[in-house]
């Protein structure tokens, strides 16, 4: 089967104000700690100073975490900003309907830039499309290729990717995208199932 694909990619950051997961003591001694902190901060009438205690705190910590797929999941119009997208009703597309996935990977390594005082990351993102016995269909590498420069260890990273695949017949898929830490040198991957149906 000869297949078309087309790609759209919309990236995001976002800055997390709150939130932990107790995985280790050090860790978590490190996010009691800032929040201490952020709480005497906020006492004294310094809430931007009390909101970067939270922030380098939690994006150090989700820094540490093994890198990994958070969420993914088809959404039903591009995403406005990280974790701002309305979920796809169901898996099930029209044939020539768009298929659009929301993806947000986690534990990212960070390393110094070039750009002076500042950090980045980078990944790739490859795909697979799959029929339902298993067999590849379809694939491209570095489908995304993605660099991230600042000034601190940002967790909050999306990607938005949008597949044409209008050649496709009628039947049942898995998507499938492999998701590769360009500097840690480790992967991660996600698969989406999806059926192309004719619906009344």
């Amino acid at each position: 089967m000869r297949s078309t694909f087309k790609k759209a990619l919309t990236l995001g950051l976002a800055t997390i104000v709150a939130g932990a997961v107790p995985v280790g003591a050090a860790l978590a001694g490190a996010l009691a700690d800032a929040a201490t902190r952020a709480e005497q901060l906020a006492a004294s009438g310094d809430a931007a100073g009390a909101r970067a205690a939270i922030r380098d705190a939690v994006s150090d910590f989700s820094a540490g975490l093994p890198f990994a797929v958070g969420t993914a999941t088809f959404v039903a119009s591009d995403p406005t900003g990280f974790g701002m997208f309305e979920p796809r009703r169901d898996n099930v597309f029209k044939p020539g309907e768009k298929i659009v996935a929301y993806i947000e990977p986690m534990g990212l390594l960070w390393k110094p830039a070039q750009v002076p005082d500042k950090m980045e990351t980078r990944f790739t993102v490859d795909f697979d499309l799959l029929d339902a016995g298993g067999t590849v269909l379809g694939s491209q590498k570095a489908f995304g290729n993605f660099n991230f420069t600042g000034v601190t260890k940002n967790s909050e990273i999306f990607a938005t990717l949008t597949l044409d695949v209008s050649e496709a017949p009628v039947g049942s898929y898995v998507l499938r995208y492999n998701l590769n830490d360009t500097n840690s040198g480790k992967t991660a991957s996600v698969d989406l199932p999806f059926s192309i149906a004719v619906t009344p």
